[in-house]
């Protein structure tokens, strides 16, 4: 039990400073708490759930599970903890995984298209019950792996934002759990026993990307055990003019900012012989 109240103070404290940090919650928000059924998902509810309890400010949270009709699903666990807890919720089913099925060959990746779909449902069931934020249980271990992802396989510096408002500008996604780590959720979800509901469509897939990458970050953390945190901070501590994205950068423009031509050369000389 000592342990588990240490987690949960733990986890308190890290999700408490990233709502602070990000401004992600504000008296008299309608949230739509995304409740998966996975351990990320059962303590993100459990620890928004503590804090409203105990905020300053009113808010809402509604506990929204979408059921993607995969085999062996089983939601009773989930609805009777929610019940249990006093939680407002809605378990939705929508046959997604039939479609993933038959658009993706055995052995590919299925997490893209299936997270699109489920995306579209989460958004538009958020925009028709009137709920003005999203909060998805993301933690800091997928905020790192993602931008790892990014640079190695896509060749971008991107990962998922502790708060994002959607292209169409209609939701809001908070991810409150930006800064915990993974290890403690697991800890504290088996500690908690939530009735986790398992993930068959991805979790047959142990060749993915992610899992390559977490093994990547693993590894190294072995040798130092900041560099989770350290790659964390990094996506906070951006320095363009140390890269080489010209939208950020004016690399032709220098020589004009310094009041002087390189090398003698008139500058629309250089640039018709290297533009």
């Amino acid at each position: 039990m000592a342990r588990l109240a240490e987690l949960e103070k733990k986890l308190l404290h890290y999700t408490g400073k990233a709502i602070a940090d990000f401004n992600m919650i504000q008296g008299g928000d309608r949230i739509m708490v995304c409740l998966s059924g996975g351990k990320d998902s059962f303590t993100m509810m459990r620890v928004l759930h503590l804090l409203q309890q105990r905020a300053k400010v009113e808010f809402e949270l509604f506990a929204f599970t979408l059921d993607q009709a995969q085999p062996g699903w089983n939601d009773e666990g989930l609805k009777f903890w929610l019940t249990q807890n006093k939680i407002p919720h809605e378990v939705l089913t929508r046959d997604t995984y039939s479609i993933v099925k038959e658009k993706i060959p055995e052995g590919q990746t299925y997490c893209s298209l299936c997270s699109r779909l489920r995306r579209g449902i989460i958004y538009r069931y958020a925009e028709e019950k009137g709920f003005n934020k999203i909060a998805l249980g993301h933690h800091r271990d997928d905020l790192i792996r993602t931008l790892m992802m990014s640079i190695l396989y896509n060749g971008e510096i991107r990962s998922m934002p502790p708060k994002l408002l959607s292209d169409n500008k209609k939701n809001i996604i908070i991810r409150p759990l930006a800064y915990c780590q993974e290890n403690d959720i697991a800890e504290f979800a088996r500690a908690m026993a939530f009735p986790i509901i398992p993930c068959n469509l991805c979790g047959s897939q142990e060749n993915l990307m992610r899992k390559r990458v977490k093994n990547l970050i693993d590894q190294l953390a072995q040798e130092n055990p900041k560099v989770p945190s350290n790659i964390l901070h990094a996506l906070s501590a951006i320095k363009p003019s140390q890269l080489m994205d010209k939208k950020f950068w004016d690399f032709k423009g220098l020589e004009r900012q310094r009041g002087t031509e390189a090398s003698g050369i008139p500058l629309d000389e250089m640039e018709a012989v290297f533009g």
